[in-house]
Formats: C-alpha cells, sequence, structure tokens
C-alpha cells in the first residue's frame, strides 16, 4: 500500500494532468474517433508514469542513529572520491553522489538529525545529472546539518529534465533523520560531502534507496 501514497508535490501536477489528458480525449471522441482507443491508451499510460513518479512509498528508520549516514534518495551511486568542496567547508571530503532517473522515488530525505547550520539555493544551468560540472553549474540547494559531532553536506543538484527543486529547511532548523528534506522534479542527482574519516558502506554502481540503506558511518 505504500506505494500508493503521492508526495504532495504531485498533487498539483496530477490534477492538470488530468484535465489535460480528458481534454484531448474528448477531442479525440468527437473528432478523431477512429484513434479514440489508441489515443485513450496513450493517456492511461501517460498518467501512470506521472503517477509513479510522484510516489512516496513509507520508510521508517529501522534504528535512529546519527552516527550512521542513512541514504537520503532512491537511485545509483555514481560517485564516491575524495574532493575540494568550496562552497561551504573550503577543505577536502568525501563526495557519495547518487544518480536519480525519472523512474526512481524522488523524494529527498535527511540523512541525519540535526540542526541546519547553513541553506542556500544556486540558479543553474541544466547539464545532465552526471556531467562533472553539474555539481557546480547547474540549479541546486547546498544544505548543511550538524549532528553535533559532525557536519554532514547534501546538495539537490536539477538535471536535465528537472526544472524545479524543492526544499524544506530553514537555517537553525532541527531536523529529524528520515524525513522528508524536499523533493526534485524529473529527474536529477544529490550529493554527499562527509568526514575523510567516513567509513563508506556503498561502492559505485550499487542501486541504493532512501532510508534503507547505510551510506556510510561517522
Amino acid at each position: 500500500m505504500s506505494l500508493l501514497r503521492i508526495h504532495r508535490e504531485g498533487f498539483r501536477i496530477l490534477a492538470g494532468t488530468i484535465v489535460l489528458l480528458v481534454l484531448i480525449n474528448l477531442v479525440a471522441y468527437f473528432y478523431l474517433s477512429s484513434f479514440q482507443i489508441i489515443i485513450g491508451i496513450i493517456s492511461f499510460v501517460l498518467f501512470l508514469l506521472v503517477l509513479q513518479f510522484f510516489r512516496n512509498p513509507l520508510r521508517e528508520i529501522v534504528q535512529a542513529d546519527d552516527a550512521t549516514v542513512y541514504c537520503p534518495a532512491d537511485g545509483k551511486v555514481v560517485t564516491i572520491e575524495k574532493v575540494h568542496e568550496p562552497e561551504y567547508f573550503d577543505d577536502e571530503r568525501i563526495q557519495v553522489s547518487i544518480f536519480m532517473s525519472p523512474t526512481n522515488v524522488h523524494v529527498n530525505r535527511f540523512p541525519v538529525s540535526g540542526i541546519i547550520n547553513y541553506f542556500k539555493y544556486h540558479p543553474g544551468k541544466y547539464l545532465v545529472a552526471w556531467h562533472p560540472k553539474s555539481s557546480t553549474e547547474n540549479e541546486r540547494t547546498t544544505t548543511v546539518i550538524d549532528n553535533g559531532e559532525d557536519e554532514i553536506l547534501m546538495r539537490q543538484i536539477a538535471g536535465f529534465l528537472a526544472k524545479r527543486i524543492v526544499n524544506y529547511v530553514n537555517v537553525g532548523q532541527n531536523v529529524e533523520q528520515g524525513k522528508d528534506l524536499g523533493f526534485i522534479k524529473f529527474g536529477s542527482r544529490v550529493d554527499l560531502f562527509l568526514p575523510l574519516d567516513a567509513d563508506i558502506k556503498v561502492t559505485v554502481d550499487q542501486k541504493v534507496r532512501g532510508n534503507k540503506d547505510i551510506i556510510a558511518t561517522l
């Protein structure tokens, strides 16, 4: 039943999709009767595609633990490397990047509990999400969570299809591990920047699920 839960970001788009598809099928009924069945089938498939994109499965963390960095998004791990993070830390961190295809669940969740020390929205380009420059040139948000011992930086990055990033945090806010951080519409990427001594628990090309797989222990 959890697969039937729809994220709040999808309600308006789903309503608009239904209205548009009904209008298209009415036109087909009155003026394109020979194509009515084909148009009806295509409309149904399109609606199912939009519906599955905004699904919001219930994912409860089995045991909350701020020394454990849970996966913040569904997708595939595409990068694990030591990099220089210039925006907030201005030092070296381990970057773990998760690519979210249009077929993945696109809810983003808090990887740890803590206080939001920093948040910034950056307008930008819409390069494909796996492009190396997308982390610094695409539309993106940067959120830093302080769990009391370490700071974790999470970056939402819009991809080629993604045209809107939603983020629900404010600086100074207390957040809970596993709860909704935001949403990226239609394909995207999430980057985590972790301390150099973090024990990484995933590998490149591994498929991961938000709130289920462990990215690292601190």
